[in-house]
């Protein structure tokens, strides 16, 4: 692992003129402050401060100073700042957020938020491993600049050009991808119209959040150089598929795949089935950080292939979770199809694990798997087979959050009071809104 003299060494190697120091809010947001390279020694001695109540969901104005502590383990040129012969060479440390007045991790950093869920990982002998399949749309920009909802090609799934207009802008994300060292094993056209999807190789828990940030700055970085825009807002046009994040998860432990039992006729161990079991039990309370938007829940509704049935399957995509065919016991793992590209990777991450592990803890058992399609499923069918649905709007799962003390515990009390207190404020504001959908519905009617 990379250790600060290397870091030091690479900016003198590759003549690196600036250095962005990155971090998120808890909304996902990545923010940073961009120093001059000759100061990377005194950023990892010192730190670098900064006003943390100007950070959403951080602190009060009499408890604002912090300090951003780089992590050797993140360093990264970035590509589209450094390719013209003329311009300046940048590179990236994504940070840990350092509370000044104690010298400990800010606990409302969502890094930290992580890191104290994979320590409890740890604990009890288990490393986490996931892999995301972000989804996005491309859009034009009006004359103006700004973006529309006009698609930038009418492409389908895994169609090849001339409808998928945007070869030439995945080709590109993933040169940028692999020369930050990310290592990219598919990318295609997804199923609507100027929707696109590019998947990574699976990752410790830690790295695949610092990943998915990553990957969200670079689409939309490359986006803007071909005059487009790029947004990973799930649902950004009514009647078509909305954009998921569906992610692989397995733990490990000495080594071995925790995840994987030959001798199961799914290839799944108990300790697959308990953990599987702590999501389902907690997935309501999960879809409020995994599912963060009001936007959010125009996804998550039957007929477009996003899962709203709390089950799990081998062989439909109908159900919350399911369990892909593996390539070996290393790759044996369940697939949370719920959550969506505008969640914070890091708290989402953190409270899939930690409601996994309360099952391990507890022994929790999972129901039979559904193998039918649930979507054709009555409410009596549903009832009788004891499948429960996610929460259908942004409140009900905040709801759900307020009940779930163990999700509440993933995020910490000053995560979850704060984060709580945003999507509360979003989701009433929303509901004070009057949205043009009402305006061509009443306004002559009435």
């Amino acid at each position: 692992m990379p250790t600060e003299k290397d870091v030091l060494e690479r900016i003198e190697a590759e003549n690196v003129d600036f250095l962005r120091l990155q971090f998120t809010d808890i909304l996902g947001t990545v923010k940073n402050v961009s120093i001059p390279a000759h100061q990377a020694e005194k950023a990892f001695g010192e730190g670098i401060y900064f006003d943390g109540s100007s950070i959403e969901g951080f602190v009060r104005i009499q408890e604002s100073d912090m300090r951003l502590e780089p992590d050797p383990n993140t360093f990264a040129l970035l590509p589209w700042r450094s390719r013209r012969a003329d311009s300046t060479v940048s590179a990236r440390l994504i940070c840990n957020v350092i509370n000044t007045s104690t010298g400990e991790p800010f606990k409302g950093d969502p890094r930290f938020v992580l890191q104290r869920a994979i320590e409890r990982a740890e604990a009890m002998g288990f490393e986490m491993n996931a892999g995301p399949e972000p989804e996005f749309f491309v859009f034009e920009k009006d004359d103006a600049g700004r973006a529309t909802t006009t698609t930038h090609d009418f492409g389908g799934y895994f169609d090849l050009g001339p409808k998928d207009l945007a070869q030439e802008i995945r080709a590109e994300v993933i040169y940028m991808l692999e020369a930050m060292g990310f290592e990219v094993e598919a990318s295609h056209h997804e199923v609507a119209h100027g929707q696109h999807e590019i998947d990574f190789k699976y990752a410790d828990a830690l790295t695949t959040a610092d990943n998915i940030a990553t990957f969200r700055a670079v689409v939309r970085a490359v986006a803007e150089l071909h005059g487009v825009h790029a947004t990973f807002m799930p649902k950004p046009i009514a009647g078509i598929n909305g954009s998921g994040m569906h992610t692989h998860i397995s733990l490990f432990s000495d080594g071995e795949n925790a995840f994987h039992e030959d001798s199961d006729e799914f290839g799944l161990s108990d300790t697959a089935y308990a953990f599987l079991g702590g999501i389902l039990d907690h997935a309501p309370a999960i879809t409020a950080v995994c599912n963060p938007t009001v936007n959010s829940y125009k996804r998550l509704v039957p007929g477009y292939e996003a899962p709203i049935y709390v089950a799990w399957s081998d062989v439909n995509r109908s159900a919350l979770v399911r369990k892909p065919a593996a390539r070996g016991p290393a790759s044996s793992r369940i697939e949370l199809r719920s959550p969506d590209p505008s969640c914070n990777p890091y708290l989402a991450l953190a409270v899939m694990l930690q409601a996994g592990l309360d099952g391990i803890e507890r022994g929790l058992e999972a129901p039979a798997p559904v193998r039918e399609n649930i979507y054709e499923f009555t409410e009596e069918d549903r009832i009788d087979r004891g499948i429960e649905t996610l929460p259908s709007t942004l409140g009900q799962a905040v709801t759900a959050l307020k009940g779930d003390d163990v999700v509440l515990d993933a995020l910490g009390p000053h995560v979850s009071e704060k984060f709580i207190q945003a999507k509360t404020h979003e989701y009433t504001e929303f509901l004070a809104s009057v949205s043009q959908w009402e305006h061509d519905r009443y306004l002559e009617t009435f």
